[in-house]
């Protein structure tokens, strides 16, 4: 589960630099903030002990 928030973390770190660099900025930064979101819930749900993510 860990890979997963890892891997959204990596997300959204691509998505910020696109977004915050000029490219694409609006798209960017949505994905950025989903990705984010979603980070954070992952590593929630793995601090909780909840396999939601196989």
């Amino acid at each position: 589960m860990l890979k997963w928030a890892l891997i959204f973390a990596v997300m959204a770190a691509v998505a910020g630099l696109l977004g915050f660099t000029g490219i694409a900025a609006g798209i960017a930064n949505i994905l950025f903030i989903v990705f984010l979101v979603l980070f954070v819930v992952v590593v929630l749900l793995t601090l909780l002990g909840i396999d939601a993510v196989r």
